[in-house]
């Protein structure tokens, strides 16, 4: 066979490329003739339809009176225009005007199936119309046939029942009510008796029984001021008929799943109306599913998102963030202000209302009704626990409301025999990172975090001696010890084995992400910080008067000494070099676990360990001060100071250094005459004039400062020491102290515990008091035990006088709280007011001297190297 030329070849490819083109053209010539077959199919059955059902609706206009044809020609015949609506509402009428038989009748002709299908169907129709025009004159008259459809005495009540909650009974009818806003309206009542039909109508085991009552959740407890929308019959009788029993029936992950988050806080706020005045009534098992639904709702919210916007700003809580000792406070570290949290628009009653949630009624009430119930223990501990994070404004007034109760104490001592002991969680030494994790025993989690949270908020009220007396006269009364000695040494343990871990393995826990088995809002994070504070609080305790062993606090058996010293040396000097060094503990921690343990809980670290880290900081930093200058020798500065005038002249030639007053300091000492002293220059010079100054610059006729009964000093509290000028001192006084340390240079000169607690981040406490106002502090004690009666005889309120302005003859009363005058003190938060008082006295008023004293302090001594 003979080749072919090219041209054959692409003749032959363009043949081909022709037939395909004309196959494609026909088939979308078949596929448009078919397609426009289907729509004139459609449009003529659609033609037909229209005249079908205009047909009908014209029958159903000239007929009368109820019977299954009429309402088969109402039903088919429905398109929902408004003429439409006008015959629903015509039948409605004309089915209540012949009663029981027009309606219920043909269920006991042979009509019954179509009668069932068809009285179905027009349920919802009825249904969506009271929807769409609740105030409508129809509204009342299809409800009055509803309810007839699904009363007992209407044999198909169940299947039309059922047929209507599949179809959107409780969205439709929480949409009618969300209309209503007058509680007059017809509809509501018959509105209330729909709701709890169902219950009724359904066994309490079934299934239609289960999704009702998930669906009064969903829909109908989620409508805002829900009880300020109905007549007061009404709500009795819904209250009466909800089977609140049946509680445990509801699968709260998916309740708290489907709600939005406005809807949640509806639904908390209406929960609080209905179920805690039946709260002793309901099985444990209802009782149950209340704290966790409540507790998984507060774990949804933002930040005090219960909170009414005018008021988060306010100081409510127990500490003052400005004036705050607590260890973790970040109020010195820069930073970008965080975008506020999402508000939840809510109104004013429903704000009101959620009131009930933190009050101390609500919280005695959970309390009692959880006695003797392990279960219901747990779930109590996990919703205070979710109240406290989710509500930070009232997180004081609700620990307030657990601790100081008449059942505070024994509450305390429950969870700590029942649960906490008996838990696995801190019993080995370190408690593992796979042990802290495991899920399995999220069961655990609640009540040692509970307990963790009221004890450390008891502690801060409770003097020494009701901290040492066990099992005394007051034993059991609010605000007294509820352990003995021996099961607080067990308990600080616990924790410890605990704490240290996350310290110490903070990469592997990610401490900032991860959240405690058991609590899913709560950060390993958060735990850390709430177990630290407990332990240090616990501490000093033992520091004052010794109630333990003598390495109980030591984790000497889980860390070599020598590779831990080495390793923090060298992690400080690394982030020295390239952080700032403003951080905070918190930020130490993530940044460096053994500096993350010196700064947390370094007591975990015998204190010799810690001197010898101490003095290799300062040698370290010693080095990089003392580098050579540009002409070889070490940077430093010589200065001249009469002997007679030593606090002037260090004052004049030395404040303006700064940190700069790290490096070499050669003294010249001129004496009376004019004349130079003689002596070697060197650090005897030095250390002859910080001796002299500090003995004068700590002289309490100086005015700077004061001294206890015990010759401890603590910055002067009066006005004029807050002037610039004293601050300036107290800057200077504090780099001349820092600078001794720095040098090895013993300083005589003791200072009030609370003084130094400031510095050190540690907690003041109300015995602290009683060596700066022994009357205040006697006065006190008094009030912690005083009856209502002797209490309001008292006539006293949050405010308090400040003494730094009445040896001036002037007298100015500070608020402890905002519109303080006007918040009297009572019982109930008698211990709020012992511990804001305390607290200004120790703290607020001498808090520009203080930090001006360790601002001049941290010049020259890192604080985290004492920490």
């Amino acid at each position: 066979m003979p080749l072919r030329d090219s041209s054959d070849t692409l003749s032959q490819e363009a043949v081909h490329v022709i037939v395909r083109a004309q196959q494609e053209q026909r088939l979308d010539q078949r596929r448009r003739a078919e397609s426009a077959r289907k729509i004139q199919v459609w449009w003529r059955g659609t033609s037909e339809a229209r005249r079908v059902k205009s047909q009908l609706r014209a029958e159903f206009d000239v007929q009368s009176g109820p019977s299954v044809a009429w309402t088969r020609l109402l039903v088919v015949g429905w398109s929902g225009g408004e003429a439409d609506k006008q015959r629903l509402a015509r039948w409605s009428q004309t089915m209540l005007l012949n009663g029981q038989v027009g309606l219920l009748g043909p269920f006991s002709t042979n009509e019954a199936a179509s009668w069932l299908v068809l009285t179905r169907q027009v349920s919802v129709l009825l249904l969506k119309d009271i929807a769409a025009t609740p105030k409508s004159p129809q509204a009342r008259s299809h409800l009055q046939v509803l309810f007839a459809l699904v009363s007992p005495t209407c044999p198909a009540a169940s299947r039309i029942m059922g047929y209507l909650i599949d179809q959107g009974l409780y969205p439709y009818i929480s949409t009618a009510i969300r209309v209503l806003d007058d509680k007059s309206a017809p509809a509501l009542p018959i509105l209330c008796s729909l709701i709890t039909a169902p219950f009724s109508i359904f066994g309490s085991g079934s299934d239609r029984y289960s999704t009702a009552l998930f669906s009064v959740f969903q829909h109908i407890l989620t409508i805002p001021r829900l009880p300020n929308r109905l007549p007061l019959t009404s709500i009795t009788q819904f209250a009466g008929q909800l089977p609140w029993a049946s509680l445990g029936a509801i699968p709260v992950s998916l309740l708290v799943q489907v709600t939005d988050l406005e809807a949640k806080a509806h639904l908390l706020a209406n929960m609080v109306v209905f179920i805690p005045p039946r709260m002793q009534t309901l099985p444990a098992l209802a009782v149950s599913t209340y704290l966790e639904a409540s507790a998984s709702i507060l774990d949804s919210l933002p930040p005090d998102g219960l909170e009414p916007v005018s008021k988060v700003s306010m100081v409510t809580s127990w500490n003052i963030k400005e004036d705050s000792d607590d260890p973790d406070s970040e109020q010195h570290v820069q930073k970008a202000p965080a975008p506020p949290p999402p508000r939840l628009k809510l109104d004013t009653t429903t704000f009101t209302r959620l009131q009930t949630v933190v009050s101390p009624g609500h919280i005695a009430s959970l309390v009692a009704k959880t006695s003797n119930n392990t279960g219901l223990r747990v779930q109590l501990c996990r919703f205070f626990l979710s109240l406290s994070s989710a509500w930070l404004a009232k997180r004081d007034q609700v620990l307030s409301s657990i601790v100081f109760s008449p059942n505070g104490p024994t509450l305390i001592k429950e969870v700590w025999r029942g649960w906490v002991r008996r838990a696995s969680l801190g019993k080995s030494s370190p408690t593992g990172i796979e042990a802290l994790k495991d899920p399995s025993r999220q069961e655990l989690w609640p009540p040692l975090l509970f307990l963790v949270e009221t004890y450390t908020h008891l502690l801060r009220t409770m003097t020494d001696d009701e901290f040492f007396s066990t099992g005394g006269s007051r034993s059991g009364t609010p605000g007294s010890q509820p352990l003995l000695l021996d099961e607080v040494a067990q308990f600080s343990k616990q924790i410890l084995n605990i704490v240290f871990p996350l310290y110490w393995n903070e990469d592997q826990m990610n401490v900032r992400e991860d959240s405690v088995p058991g609590l899913p809002s709560m950060k390993w994070e958060t735990a850390r910080d709430k177990m630290t504070r407990c332990l240090k609080a616990i501490h000093a305790r033992d520091l004052r008067r010794k109630f333990t062993s003598e390495d109980h606090w030591l984790m000497t058996s889980e860390i070599d000494m020598q590779s831990f010293c080495e390793a923090a040396i060298f992690e400080e000097r690394n982030l020295d070099r390239t952080s700032d060094r403003t951080l905070s503990k918190r930020q130490m921690a993530y940044i460096s676990p053994r500096l993350g343990v010196l700064n947390n809980i370094p007591f975990a670290i015998p204190f010799s360990v810690r001197v010898e880290i101490f003095r290799d900081f300062v040698a370290n930093d010693m080095a990089r001060v003392d580098a050579p200058g540009p002409d070889g020798g070490a940077v430093g500065y010589h200065c001249t100071i009469r002997r007679d005038h030593i606090a002037k002249d260090g004052y004049d030639t030395l404040n303006g250094l700064g940190p700069k007053l790290k490096r070499r300091i050669r003294i010249t000492f001129i004496d009376q005459f004019g004349n130079e002293e003689s002596g070697i220059d060197g650090d005897g010079v030095f250390r002859d004039f910080s001796t002299s100054l500090s003995k004068e610059a700590f002289d309490t006729d100086r005015g700077l400062w004061l001294a206890t009964r015990q010759q401890a000093l603590y910055p002067n509290p009066h006005s004029y020491a807050r002037e610039s000028h004293q601050l300036s001192w107290y800057r200077f006084i504090g780099r001349i102290l820092g600078k001794a340390l720095y040098e090895g240079i013993l300083v005589d000169v003791s200072f009030a515990t609370f003084f130094l607690a400031k510095w050190l981040g540690k907690q003041s406490y109300l015995d602290d008091l009683a060596s700066l106002d022994q009357e205040l502090y006697q006065g006190l004690i008094s009030l912690k035990h005083y009856d209502a009666e002797s209490i309001k005889d008292l006539s006293l309120n949050f405010t308090v006088t400040d003494n730094g302005t009445l040896e001036l003859g002037e007298t100015k009363t500070i608020n402890l709280l905002p519109n303080g005058a006007n918040i009297p003190v009572t019982k109930e938060n008698r211990m709020q007011y012992i511990y804001m008082v305390s607290n200004y006295r120790l703290n607020v008023q001498m808090k520009q001297q203080s930090e001006a004293f360790f601002e001049g302090l941290s010049d020259v001594i890192d604080s985290k190297w004492l920490r």
